[in-house]
């Protein structure tokens, strides 16, 4: 027995290693943006480096969820480790943004494995009992490499050099992987099940299509072309053909039925509005800090700890808040501090700074921690054990989808806003959006121009406030949903 739970500790230790990978990717990943951009080009392509990340995910965390039903936890656990770690060295490698992308592809894939198998193995090897603490635990490394990667993002770009944020993951990676080979055994269940396959394809499609054309609506395609129309057209049927095919098929990779309690309905759809909340901080908040408040990486990185700092503590005040006043009060707390975050941010200027900054970044993470954990505890009260599992993977599929579609949507209002500044300028016709790549690095801001200097940050800053004023309306949006969670499941 003591034999098993040290096997039960060490195998936790392995998930929580790479939950720590995948939870930190984002963080330290925007903290070193700027200086990748700057380094490698390409400012338009900006937003694609999240989104290309967040699409994988968020286009194969239900596959991978039932490809472990079907084939066991260990092989696909394995199998995303490998991906999420061959996506990490090519990312630092890459000797232009597009390859970057295309690592980030791969990386996304690795991490739409990672983050729903973690919790469903904590499941399958803990009691019901046990879980709660265990919970805990994970919660904890979520506030962890929040805190850590941004300053850790800091760190690297300013004394070493941007590929070691991806570098990092290497040793972590590997410890991780031989833990769950060693040390982790399970028994695979031998019933058929099919695994809906034709569900992901139309998710793929579907998500692609509408993120290409936020981001490149207005600055690479024009929105009155006919390949924007038909663009539009693809999108729509691959949401009608995926919505069809999941309520015939079998095994359906998100069901049907899971919407119709109105708990569960109510919050995914606030963590889809949360999801692009969430990116719109994350991955815009440096570039603003580094290249309108002309501050360094590290500095950058502080603005975002305060929300990753925020977000643990109100996750563990949450589960005491919940069993004293619901979740549902919890939830409104939670939606009540996301529009103070919104409005900071919607007031958000070069003046204010850092601390400004930093100030609405905690309510947002406060914001975050409050609604998110209120909602896991509201799915998994509604549903039979044998469909916690999708319905938290659910939940998690929404969040992800709307970081990927707010990283396009606020990256396209932002490339738009910064090429309208410089067309309505008398600059001379070599400078476009990527231009703005100077402003993220001192050498290259002294470089500029005093007139291409006063253009550029007035682009960013003008395309940054529209950014922030589209947070403050997803953050009332956020609040409008939460209200319509029922009381008490119907």
């Amino acid at each position: 027995m003591k034999k098993d739970k040290q096997k039960r500790g060490l195998v936790l230790a392995s998930i929580m290693l790479a939950m720590f990978l995948a939870a930190i990717e984002a963080t330290i990943v925007s903290t070193a943006m700027p200086s990748i951009v700057a380094d490698l080009g390409g400012f338009s392509l900006y937003s694609w480096v999240f989104s290309a990340y967040l699409l994988t995910n968020a286009a194969t965390v239900l596959l991978f969820g039932r490809l472990a039903d079907v084939f066991g936890r260990k092989p696909i656990f394995m199998l995303g480790i490998s991906l999420f770690l061959l996506g990490a060295v090519l990312c630092a490698l890459a000797p232009s943004m597009n390859v970057l992308i295309g690592a980030r592809l791969v990386q996304g894939l690795g991490a739409g494995a990672l983050m729903p198998i973690a919790t469903t193995i904590v499941g399958d090897i803990y009691t019901k009992e046990e879980r709660a603490k265990i919970q805990g635990y994970l919660s904890s490394v979520w506030g962890i490499s929040a805190v850590t990667g941004p300053a850790l993002g800091g760190f690297f770009v300013d004394l070493l050099s941007w590929p070691y944020v991806f570098w990092m993951n290497i040793p972590l990676g590997l410890l991780a992987l031989f833990g769950i080979l060693f040390f982790f055994k399970e028994e695979v269940s031998k019933e058929k099940r099919s695994v809906d396959v034709a569900g992901s394809m139309w998710v793929v499609i579907t998500v692609s299509t509408l993120m290409i054309i936020l981001v490149e609506g207005g600055v690479g395609i024009d929105w009155m072309s006919w390949t924007m129309l038909s663009m539009i057209v693809v999108a729509l049927i691959g949401a009608l053909a995926f919505f069809f095919h999941e309520r015939k098929t079998d095994d359906p990779m998100m069901p049907m039925d899971l919407w119709h309690i109105r708990s569960i309905r109510y919050a995914n759809l606030t963590s889809l509005t949360t999801g692009m909340i969430l990116i719109g901080v994350s991955s815009y908040l440096p570039a603003f800090v580094q290249g309108v408040m002309e501050q360094s990486a590290t500095v950058a990185g502080f603005t975002l700890t305060t929300m990753s700092i925020g977000w643990p503590i109100a996750a563990t005040v949450a589960g005491r808040l919940i069993l004293k006043i619901g979740f549902r009060p919890t939830a409104i707390l939670g939606g009540v501090s996301l529009i103070i975050g919104g409005i900071i941010f919607s007031m958000l200027s070069p003046e204010k700074g850092p601390l400004f900054a930093a100030m609405g970044s905690l309510f947002i993470g406060i914001g975050m921690g409050l609604s998110s954990t209120s909602f896991i505890v509201s799915i998994q009260n509604s549903v039979v054990w044998q469909k916690r599992g999708i319905a938290t993977a659910t939940n998690m599929f929404m969040r992800t989808i709307g970081s990927a579609v707010g990283a396009a949507l606020l990256g396209g209002i932002l490339n738009s806003q910064v090429a309208n500044a410089i067309e309505s300028s008398s600059l001379p016709a070599s400078f476009s959006v990527d231009s703005a790549n100077s402003l993220l690095r001192e050498e290259t801001r002294k470089q500029l121009s005093e007139e291409a200097l006063l253009v550029l940050q007035d682009g960013l800053t003008s395309g940054l406030h529209l950014v922030y004023m589209g947070l403050l309306v997803l953050a009332v949006l956020s609040f409008l949903l939460i209200l319509r969670i029922p009381k008490k499941e119907d």
